[in-house]
């Protein structure tokens, strides 16, 4: 493929909660550098050779299979270190732009790991197509964004420490779905895990970025939902119980602040009254 600049006009996509600003593909990518960073978020991957990407005051080396991803305004450089520097990228804005990569696991400028080191399908697709901005075909861009951005929950690798903490919090996860019908103490998860009740508290904000109260809550809701498909006649009370709530008031409280409903308003929505 050869070097390309797609620049995509947005006067048909700028109210789309996402949307595609420019696609680009280098054969060799030549030092940048942005003091004032980029307008808008940006995703870059690199296919080929090596380079060193500048973010503030931090250096990281990255390489084929790598990502890295900028936030708007964010001070930043990168440049070759290798003959070659190949890689591809995608500039993107909208209301939903950050919340996409808060969706991802991305918080702030960085970088990532990727499964695979081939270009990113729905990327190679924007960079194929016509370069033109004929009707209809930034929003085609913009929903093949949607999807790169949903294919990356997938494609992007967990850190080392991620991947351990992801361990260690499973077994607990599980015993949580085996017992949901049950009080579960604090300090009986965290025996299940061998770690201390703040260090439970910890990993789940950190892997699940909630309380193990809240998650907690939120299955136990779930379970509620197919209670009453599974057993229409059933009283809220009893759905309640069954659940793992001590309290018919409580549970209708709980449901109300994860659904926005009240129980008997979620079973009439679903026919299920």
């Amino acid at each position: 493929m050869k070097s390309k600049l797609i620049f995509c006009q947005t006067e048909e996509t700028i109210l789309l909660p996402l949307y595609a600003t420019t696609i680009g593909y280098w054969e060799h990518q030549t030092e940048t550098d942005r003091p004032a960073g980029f307008p808008d978020y940006q995703l870059h991957q690199i296919l080929e050779g090596k380079g060193e990407l500048t973010i503030k005051d931090k250096r990281y080396m990255v390489g084929p299979g790598d990502v890295f991803f900028l936030y708007p305004h964010i001070a930043h450089s990168y440049t070759p270190i290798s003959r070659e520097w190949r890689l591809s990228w995608i500039s993107f804005n909208g209301r939903e732009a950050s919340q996409m990569l808060l969706f991802l696991g991305i918080r702030e400028s960085g970088t990532g790991r990727l499964r695979d080191e081939l270009l990113l399908e729905p990327l190679r697709e924007m960079l194929t197509m016509s370069d033109g901005n004929e009707p209809g075909a930034n929003l085609e861009r913009s929903k093949l964004l949607y999807t790169l951005l949903l294919d990356l929950k997938r494609n992007l690798l967990p850190t080392s420490k991620e991947d351990d903490e992801l361990e260690r919090i499973q077994p607990v996860l599980h015993y949580i779905e085996l017992n949901l019908h049950r009080a579960l103490p604090l300090k009986e998860l965290a025996e299940v895990a061998s770690v201390s009740p703040q260090y439970l508290c910890r990993l789940f904000q950190r892997t699940l970025h909630d309380r193990p109260v809240t998650y907690i809550n939120k299955q136990r809701i779930n379970r509620s939902k197919q209670l009453m498909f599974t057993g229409r006649d059933k009283k809220i009370y009893e759905i309640a119980q069954l659940a793992g709530f001590d309290h018919a008031s409580y549970f209708c409280a709980v449901f109300k602040r994860v659904t926005g409903m009240k129980p008997e308003e979620f079973k009439r929505l679903h026919g299920l009254d």
